[in-house]
């Protein structure tokens, strides 16, 4: 008996913030069922909105508190309408929409998906709500339904779908107020002018007479292109502020006789259509966030490529590097050696046997220092881009061909980056060798380095010198297929056009230059 007493029992307890919590939400209720109109009911609003901002596990302590609402406004009824509507009435609304709410909770949407689901968040709680109270009034009350029965379940249905499409956007806005992504810090100015106007327009509804339905209109419809406006700025956050600063403002406007049952037709017909745009509002909102947040996604995939793609440069050039390193410390040791040995035989007296090793030794030292330094530029680490290119091996490489034009340089390219000057190094290399494979005649090359604004880079120009000629088809695809890739993972360009290929290279000018160092 003891093991099944313990099997049974329920350990519950009581928080100090859940009792608080309960009193808040049942003078919540209390206050704003005085402002409410079946039209337009703040309490099934509140309701939702709680559930959504108030973890589950304090979820025990709102229903403690809809008890109390509810005890506070129907134990007078008991007589007109009898105990067990009371009470069922009473109870089974708030575990209703803690079911519904449940359910959606279970599914938290993405970012792009927030509107839909706030949609179908209101939709549901409104419908279902209300019609489990209107189903249990129609059942257990004595008196005889009303004669316009679908016009009263017509309007509390839509008096609660205006109350919680009103506070759920806002509620669970606050409920991520820290999730990701942030608000953007681009339209603080346009978001501030946007509420400014509509708090503007909604107080001139407040002033205007309760029988100028049509000057009211025309106020909600000037306030809805700022409602727009934020929805475009900020997607469905934008339009979670805005729906209560159009749905508050004409329902403080509404013409009441200071009783629930109270209606007006006027305003009745101007809610509907804000109903309407609450729903436009936040089906664009979340459309809007739906197509950013694949943009930002497309942007960061690209933007990691390419740092992907720049780091394996980066790492290419310096195995390159520590291979021309290792060359140029092979051919001093064979210079040093070849010296010893001519150093050798002038001593022994034959003068003329160490001529030919010594001439032999310059020009294929000469040489190999070229070829090491089409490996890896070691010079452009210290007197930068042009340099290389006029005493490197390049160079000797295209006079050799009979073809390449002196190349015409203009500008500081030491005030460049060391990758940046490496990247463009690389891809004129291989635009001039591309244009003397596939293309015949003279080929020219020119480069401007400078800066402008905030950023600094260069341009470079390889092209034929018969202005007359353009590239071929091939020699087009060759190029953005060979050049592309570099100059794309560095932030530049590829320009196949008429008889020439246009290079452009640009960084931020906030980035050290150790050429320039």
């Amino acid at each position: 008996m003891d093991r099944f007493k313990k099997a049974i029992e329920l350990s519950f307890r009581i928080r100090p913030v859940g009792l608080v919590l309960a009193a808040v939400y049942a003078a919540s209720c209390l206050i704003s069922r005085q402002f409410s109109l079946d039209q337009f009911f703040l309490p099934a609003g509140i309701r939702a909105a709680a559930l959504l901002i108030v973890p589950p596990r304090l979820w025990p302590y709102l229903l403690l508190g809809e008890y109390i609402y509810f005890a506070t406004l129907r134990i007078p009824m008991i007589d007109a309408y009898g105990l067990a509507w009371v009470i069922l009435a009473s109870t089974l609304l708030m575990p209703m929409a803690m079911l519904v709410v449940y359910l959606h909770r279970r599914k938290m949407p993405s970012e792009a998906a927030t509107g839909l689901w706030l949609l179908s968040l209101s939709f549901c709680t409104a419908l279902f709500v209300p019609a489990l109270n209107l189903s249990i009034s129609y059942v257990l009350w004595s008196n005889p339904p009303p004669s316009n029965l679908l016009d009263a379940v017509d309007r509390t249905i839509f008096g609660h779908f205006a109350a919680i499409i009103t506070l759920v956007p806002l509620a669970f806005l606050w409920n991520q107020r820290h999730a990701l992504p942030r608000w953007s810090t681009r339209f603080v100015a346009p978001t501030a002018a946007a509420i400014l106007a509509m708090l503007i327009l909604g107080l001139g509804m407040q002033l205007t007479d309760s029988s100028a339905h049509t000057t009211r209109t025309h106020l909600v419809l000037l306030a809805a292109l700022p409602a727009i406006a934020l929805t475009f700025m900020h997607g469905w956050r934008g339009a979670a502020i805005a729906i209560p600063l159009l749905n508050l403002p004409l329902h403080g406007a509404t013409p009441s006789t200071g009783l629930p049952s109270s209606f007006d037709l006027g305003t009745f017909a101007t809610q509907q259509n804000m109903a309407v745009i609450s729903v436009a509002l936040l089906a664009l909102g979340s459309s809007i966030s739906y197509h950013h947040q694949r943009a930002q996604a497309r942007w960061q995939g690209e933007r990691n490529a390419l740092r992907l793609a720049r780091s394996s440069h980066r790492t290419s050039e310096r195995e390159l590097r520590e291979r021309a390193a290792h060359l140029k410390h092979l051919s001093e040791g064979m210079d040093s050696s070849l010296s010893e040995m001519v150093s050798w035989l002038k001593a022994q007296g034959h003068h003329a046997v160490a001529n030919s090793p010594q001439h032999a030794s310059s020009v294929h030292s000469r040489l190999f220092r070229e070829q090491a330094s089409m490996v890896y530029p070691t010079g452009l680490e210290q007197v930068g881009l042009y340099i290389a290119l006029q005493a490197g091996g390049a160079c000797e490489i295209w006079n050799n061909t009979h073809r390449v034009i002196p190349p015409r340089l203009a500008g500081n390219p030491c005030l460049l980056t060391v990758d940046l000057q490496l990247a463009i190094y690389r891809s004129l290399i291989e635009a001039v060798s591309l244009l003397l494979e596939l293309e015949t005649g003279q080929v020219c090359v020119r480069a401007r380095s400078g800066q402008a604004g905030g950023r600094r880079g260069i341009v470079a120009i390889v092209s034929l010198l018969d202005r007359g000629c353009t590239l071929s088809a091939r020699t087009t695809d060759q190029a953005v297929e060979r050049l592309a890739g570099r100059m794309l993972a560095y932030g530049g360009t590829v320009h196949c056009r008429g008889n020439r290929l246009r290079l452009v290279l640009h960084e931020s000018i906030t980035h050290a230059s150790p050429a320039a160092a």
